[in-house]
């Protein structure tokens, strides 16, 4: 019987390392990404409010529990165009809570790719029970 022919022509170990430095650069740019985000969002909210800076009482509405912070992605999408810096770092906080979702879902077209059906399989289930747990959530 013939040996089967690998379909790739870059071994096992290399492509592994290869995914392991792209997973790596995505989960720091991501974290970078977003805390640059959510910095600019709090720079936007004090030059657009500098009374935050001056009054205690505006500091205190700002982190008072219940206060107006964008909740849907199109309350987000608007407050972004509109230049409000709540919605910024709100957008940076979808950044964060996306990076390792983003990284499940990058593992599993690696393991998909190298045929690796375990992996693809533990991949999928994890990211399933994240999306999942999204849609959930945003049901309560």
């Amino acid at each position: 019987m013939p040996e089967r022919e690998e379909r790739s022509t870059v071994p096992r170990d290399v492509a592994m390392k290869r995914m392991e430095a792209l997973i790596s650069r995505l989960l720091q740019g991501g974290v970078v990404l977003s805390m640059a985000t959510v910095t600019l969002g709090v720079v936007l909210m004090f030059v657009h409010h500098p009374g935050y800076l001056q009054s205690a009482a505006d500091l205190q509405r700002l982190t008072a529990p219940g206060a107006a912070i964008p909740h849907t992605p199109a309350d987000v999408a608007r407050g972004v165009l509109a230049g409000q810096g709540r919605a910024v770092v709100a957008l940076g906080l979808i950044l964060l809570i996306a990076t390792p979702i983003l990284r499940v879902a990058v593992s599993l077209v690696g393991f998909g790719l190298q045929r690796d059906r375990a992996y693809t399989v533990i991949c999928s289930l994890v990211l399933i029970v994240l999306l999942v747990s999204f849609v959930l959530g945003k049901a309560e």
